[in-house]
Parts: C-alpha cells; structure tokens; sequence
C-alpha cells in the first residue's frame, strides 16, 4: 500500500510536567523537548502546552512523492486546502482542526520477537521450565505507537477525510459510531467515534504479549493506583489484548499486544458490528468514564462558551 505506517501524535496537554511525567513510567523514551521515542519507532510523541487536551497533529508514512502529490489532489477533490513540500503534505482536518501530515518515511522494521511457550491440553511446548514472562525484570518500553481513537462531533466527515483524502482503508465499522481505518498492515491505526466534543479518546502502544502488559499496567498501577482505566481484556474487533490508563491530563493510553494484521486487502472481509459487541470480547465490563471521560462535560461547556 502507498501508506505503509503510523508515524506520530502531537497531543496538547495543559499539565506539560506532569503529563511527560507519566508518558517515561509508561516506558517511552524522552528525547528532550518533551518528546518520546518507542523501540522500534523512533520518535513517536510529542507534548506541548495547551488549554485544554487534544490531538495537534498525526503524521502518516507514504512511500514516495508520487504518493504524495496523489494524496493532496485527493485532498483538493474535497474543497480542502492542503501544502504540499517535497516528501510532504499537510492539511488541517476540518472538523477538530488538527494538521494531518502524510510524509515519505522509512518502513517500520522490528525484529521478531521469539513466541512464548505455552503449555496446554495434550501440549507441553515449555518442558522442565518456567514461563519466560514470570522472569522478566526489565522495564516494559512499548515497541510502536500503534492507533489513535479520536472523537469527532462529525464522524463521518473526519472519516472522509481520513479515507477519501488521506487514503485510509477501512477494517470495520460500528454504524454511525465508529470506523477502524489502517494505514499499515495493522487491523486499525486510527479509529474515529461519534462524540459530543471534539477529542483525543486514548493512544495505543505495542508490547511484545500479555505479559508484557500485565506487568506495564502492574508498575504503573504500583506507583499510582489512580492510573486505572479498564484492563485486563480482550477486543473483540482487531482482537488485541488491552489495558487501558489515564494520563494526567485525562487522555488514555493503551497497552496493546496480538492484533489483527491484514497483509493483503483481497483476503480480508470488513465487517459491521453493534456497539457492544465491538468493544471488547472478554474482561471486566468498561466503567462508564471509559465510554464517556469524565472531563467531556467541561470540555463541552468550554466549547460553547467559545462559541
């Protein structure tokens, strides 16, 4: 495909300290200047002070200027300005107002990591030894930013201008909800939901299994039990295990390992699911402040008094 990766989030926080603070627990690399790098994919968040939380800007990978010049005249096909550089365009999404930039990038290469034996019914993959993820003593250091949920007061529009101009595929879809877009092999790398505001719902970070997030989400809940979300469970659509935390300006941020990967669009049937069934397949049911933040009133109330 001509967009091959997820590159970056820029997210405006009004906490700056505290927010970064959180994001070297969760085990990104600090790079200065407030941004954050993953194992694998290099520099991957940034932070910088804002009234209020929200997504400033998503930067996608394309292959080459061809790709590029396509995807501003996609753009200008839907009355949208977009700027158009070598390697480069950007255009602000008309509905949240944050920049989308598609830019030639490198492809996202990881080494595989070697698959963990389990032992089960009539099946002894792990003989004469313990679990490989009871002894593992190394911080957990999230491999690549994998999604975005996003919540727009449009959804369709923000899904058009995800798939019509930028160029996104679609994996599933919950109605009039929520559209699971990708542009990689990943099942979703952006997900954008009907919302009542304009925001950033959580961002999504790879490890290499289960353990890896139990024992991610275990050290961070030791230094502040407050940082609880939803975990552990399982998605039903893309199918990932998950463990959800709240940063402390509100946005949550996902452990993530197992998803779906769609490596060829022929074999691949996206489907149309209900909203309960979409969101997870098995684990404690959602708290409400999942479904709805608890900061979305004020957010709303802001919104209006702005207007």
């Amino acid at each position: 495909m001509a967009l091959h990766r997820l590159g970056s989030v820029t997210i405006g926080v009004p906490n700056l300290a505290d927010t970064a603070a959180y994001y070297e627990d969760f085990g990104l690399t600090p790079l200065g200047d407030n941004r954050f790098a993953t194992v694998d994919g290099g520099e991957q968040l940034r932070l910088v002070h804002a009234p209020r939380r929200q997504v400033l800007e998503v930067t996608i990978g394309a292959e080459d200027q061809d790709d590029i010049d396509r995807i501003a005249a996609q753009i200008n096909k839907l009355d949208l300005d977009c700027t158009v550089g070598d390697g480069r365009v950007e255009a602000i999404e008309p509905i949240a107002g944050f920049k989308a930039v598609v830019q030639v990038m490198d492809h996202l290469v990881q080494e595989p990591v070697p698959a963990t034996p389990y032992n089960g019914p009539g099946r002894i993959d792990r003989p004469g030894g313990r679990a490989p993820g009871i002894l593992r003593e190394d911080r957990v250091r999230p491999r690549k930013l994998g999604h975005l949920v996003i919540g727009s007061t449009d959804q369709a529009a923000t899904q058009k201008f995800f798939t019509d101009g930028i160029g996104l595929k679609i994996s599933d879809v919950v109605p009039s909800i929520a559209a699971f877009m990708r542009c990689s092999t990943d099942h979703h790398n952006i997900l954008v939901q009907q919302a009542p505001v304009n925001f950033l719902h959580h961002t999504s970070w790879q490890v290499e299994d289960i353990d890896e997030i139990g024992r991610g989400a275990t050290a961070m809940l030791e230094k502040d039990p407050g940082r609880h979300v939803w975990g552990l469970g399982r998605h039903h659509v893309g199918s990932n295990f998950f463990w959800y935390l709240k940063d402390p300006a509100g946005n949550f941020s996902e452990y993530y390992s197992d998803i779906d990967c769609i490596v060829d669009d022929a074999l691949w049937e996206p489907g149309v699911w209900d909203g309960a069934k979409s969101l997870f397949n098995w684990g404690p049911p959602p708290p409400p402040s999942f479904i709805m933040p608890e900061d979305l009133a004020a957010q709303m109330s802001g919104a209006h008094d702005a207007g």
